[in-house]
Order: C-alpha cells, then structure tokens, then sequence
C-alpha cells in the first residue's frame, strides 16, 4: 500500500519541526557560560578601568565594569539578554557582544543596537581604596 497524502506532510511537519529546533539551538550562542550570571563578587583594580571605557572581567566572575566619568564606576552582567553570549569588550563608551552584535550603554547599560531588546542586568560596585568590587 502506498502512503497517502496525508502520510507524507505529517511525515514532512516532522523534519522542519527538527530542523527549526536544531536551528534554533544553533543560534542560542554556543559558549560554555550561556545563561549564567554573575555568582560571586568579584575584584578589579581601579586603573584598569579607563575612564569613557571598561573592563570585562573573566568569564568566571561574569561582570563588565565601566567608568563612563572620572571616579564614576557602573557594573552590569557579563552576559548578554539576547542569546546568553558574554559580552567580549568595552569600546567606543559601548559594550559590545560579539555574538549577534548587541551594544551596550556603558552609562546604565541600556540596548545601544539590537538584536537584544533588553539591558544588561545592573551589579553593585564599591571602590575599596584603589580596587573595585563588583557583586551581584
């Protein structure tokens, strides 16, 4: 008996169902620390966070610290809203994810340029003589 119409779309709607799947596992960032946030505090020497500028810290601590005005120090999740990438640098007063090319405000860590259609999540940052400690 030779399958029926019906029989091969159902057949069909399975294989783009996988295929969409393992596209869209494809695209969610590929990176050992997808979707994890910042866990512990983490340090940083002032001077190695340029005024107009930042730092990203490892990925381990899962931070980026900016100064956007001299003495004025901001810190915000590693980890991109869009696709649970980690940021990679801080250039040109943005935050940068090099995954789909999301930016960041370094001033509050607003979406600059998409895809991503959120902000980075806010950390705290307390200047303890010449170091910076950033914590969730």
């Amino acid at each position: 008996m030779s399958p029926t119409r019906r029989t091969i779309l159902r057949g069909g709607l399975g294989i783009a169902a996988l295929a969409t799947g393992a596209a869209l596992t494809g695209c969610s960032g590929g990176g050992s620390s997808q979707g994890v946030g910042p866990s512990a505090p983490a340090t940083i020497d002032a001077d190695q966070v340029p005024v107009g500028g930042g730092a990203v810290l490892g990925k381990k601590a899962g931070f980026v610290v900016t100064q956007p005005t001299k003495g004025s120090y901001k810190a915000f999740s590693a980890v991109c809203p869009h696709a649970g990438c980690d940021v990679s640098k801080v250039a040109d007063g943005q935050i940068i994810c090099p995954c789909h090319g999301s930016r960041f405000k370094i001033t509050d860590g607003s979406v600059v340029q998409g895809p991503a259609t959120s902000g980075l999540g806010s950390a705290k940052v307390t200047v303890e003589g010449s170091t910076l400690k950033v914590s969730a």
